[in-house]
């Protein structure tokens, strides 16, 4: 059943169909559309640790659509405009992927099975080498059935390995440009080599697919380097003029309704672009350039935000601990978590004011506020004595009390919402004899913690848009082995939970898998949830911009944006 804000999507995405192509003013070379984001875009591949981690995927998701898109609320919609995706009978669950017979990338290279076994190979986490985000659902497949150039793949499942959100896979940003990455490694195609396990081509493969489509303001937009395969795609990159889209010609559906869209990621001068903007989208952590956007005056004071009614979100801002270092000690974390103020972190900064107490529920999630309750015992509010009783019983090997720690906090910079919550935590902890330091810094990357800090400040394991509406793959920051577990956080019994979570989607059989994970975590400590994560999402003489709660953020649907 197509639930109410559905039908209003698909009403906006057929008001923009029926709008055609919006002019841009004659002598005016600015974008019909400008869109300000928080990801920072690095690179075209939104699938590597970091390139997830900056939440590329804003800026891309209708550059390089997939089988499917995350929808407005988190949803997973089908894109029947690349093609489609047919469960099989048989003993081992099977997938019947077929392309639209027109999909072709736009340097007219069909869309092929080969861009189905890249993705599927370097996200598996069973080949070496690709530095993939995480293994969520890949994992779970057993081989990809193709001849190199086939317009279709069937995928099978391992037996008794079900993935319940298998309709995400494969979906928007996966599918690079296969032809063009076994170009960079010197071979053929990709197919035949990683069928035959040929490990230097498939080292070389794998080097491409990390590393070969970097992006940087400034980086030269050669349309052979970044191929196309979704209504619109690059023009060019700069600071000063953003990442400029413009409709792909070689688009095998409907038109984008605006012929251009200039995408403004941190780093470039998007808050200086707003001044003469035409029509204006914005979906950023940054809640003073939404008022702004939305014509209203910023707070004068700081905002108590138990008084306001925020949509409930789909992503958690939490502190992720290192494995090594001075946050390795239990007792280190156990100390930072009961000398923080989170009941006056969320008041301030998280939806509804609320403390969040869960990693693997989201406030959205609809099992969320009723399981976030039970969980509220743990470290609710400062408690610097028992923090001090925790560090009193660090003892080194001579029986002595060891020296107080020091605590390096990491998040990308700049953020005042984060410079906030560390100056709190500082404050407060420095009572407790907890030194925190603030070391963030605009090239910070999340494959520095354990070295550049100790605790990574962040939203689900990104510095954007984040989340879905069933969970995953953020629940898998938790499972061992998986590159989204950034804190090496390694419990057999909260794996196997998890594994579980993706198996089904039955609120009774998840219920008591939830509690298994975080009854652990909370025991462990590798994380702390701080509170459900506030963004702001608006637009300005746009139609047809509907707030995405999701990981695409608000551009999810950009090709159906409208300029009022």
């Amino acid at each position: 059943m197509i639930g109410p804000r559905l039908r209003r999507v698909v009403a906006l995405s057929a008001v923009g169909a029926a709008a055609g192509a919006v002019l841009v003013a004659c002598g005016d070379d600015r974008s019909a559309i400008d869109y300000v984001i928080d990801a920072r875009v690095s690179s075209y591949n939104a699938n590597t640790v970091n390139g997830h981690a900056d939440g590329s995927i804003m800026a891309l998701s209708r550059v390089l659509p997939g089988f499917s898109i995350v929808g407005p609320d988190g949803q997973i919609i089908a894109d029947r405009d690349v093609g489609t995706v047919t469960p099989k009978p048989g003993g081992a669950f099977t997938l019947r992927y077929e392309f639209t017979p027109a999909a072709a990338f736009s340097d007219g290279t069909p869309l092929a099975c080969d861009d189905i076994v890249l993705a599927a190979t370097a996200l598996s986490g069973k080949t070496p080498g690709f530095d993939a985000a995480t293994n969520a659902g890949y994992r779970n497949i057993a081989t990809v059935d193709c001849k190199p150039g086939e317009r279709g793949a069937t995928v099978t499942f391992e037996r008794g390995s079900d993935y319940s959100q298998w309709a995400a896979l494969f979906g928007a940003g996966t599918l690079l440009p296969s032809r063009l990455v076994a170009k960079k490694a010197g071979v053929p195609n990709v197919v035949d080599p990683i069928r035959k396990g040929d490990k230097a081509a498939i080292s070389k493969i794998a080097e491409a697919w990390n590393t070969g489509f970097a992006l940087r303001p400034g980086t030269e937009i050669d349309e052979a380097a970044f191929p196309s395969s979704g209504p619109y795609k690059l023009s060019s990159y700069t600071v000063d003029g953003g990442l400029k889209l413009i409709a792909n010609e070689k688009w095998w559906g409907v038109a984008p309704a605006a012929e251009t869209v200039t995408v403004w990621p941190r780093g470039t001068n998007g808050k200086a672009a707003l001044d003469g903007s035409k029509a204006t989208v914005v979906d950023t952590e940054d809640l003073a350039l939404g008022d702004s956007v939305a014509g209203r005056d910023a707070p004068s004071t700081p905002v108590n935000r138990t008084t306001l009614h925020d949509p409930a979100p789909l992503s958690v801002t939490q502190l992720m601990f290192a494995s090594k270092g001075v946050a390795a000690d239990p007792l280190v974390r156990r100390a930072l978590a009961s000398c923080m103020p989170r009941d006056t972190i969320a008041r301030a900064y998280g939806a509804s004011g609320q403390v969040w107490n869960l990693r693997t529920a989201s406030p959205a999630d609809p099992l969320g506020p009723a399981l976030n309750v039970q969980y509220g015992r743990r470290f609710p509010r400062a408690d610097v004595p028992r923090a001090k009783e925790l560090l009193n019983q660090r003892l080194n090997d001579q029986g002595q009390r060891r020296a107080n720690p020091t605590i390096r906090v990491g998040y990308l910079a700049p953020d005042t919402q984060s410079s906030g919550i560390v100056k709190q935590i500082a404050n407060t902890c420095q009572s407790a004899g907890i030194t925190v330091e603030d070391v963030s810094s605009p090239e910070l990357t999340v494959t520095g913690l354990g070295k550049d800090f100790d605790v990574l400040l962040t939203s689900s394991g990104t510095f954007a848009a984040a989340g879905t509406a069933s969970g995953l793959p953020d629940a898998f920051a938790l499972y061992r082995g998986d590159p989204l577990n950034l804190s090496s956080f390694n419990d057999k019994q909260v794996s196997d939970a998890i594994t579980g979570l993706a198996a089904t989607t039955s609120a009774s059989a998840r219920l008591p898998l939830l509690r298994t994970v975080e009854t652990a975590a909370w025991d462990a400590l590798p994380s702390i949830p701080l509170f459900g994560t506030v963004r702001a999402r608006e637009s300005a003489s746009v139609d047809g911009a509907v707030p995405g709660l999701g990981i695409s953020g608000t551009g999810w649907n950009m090709d159906r944006w409208t300029v009022e």
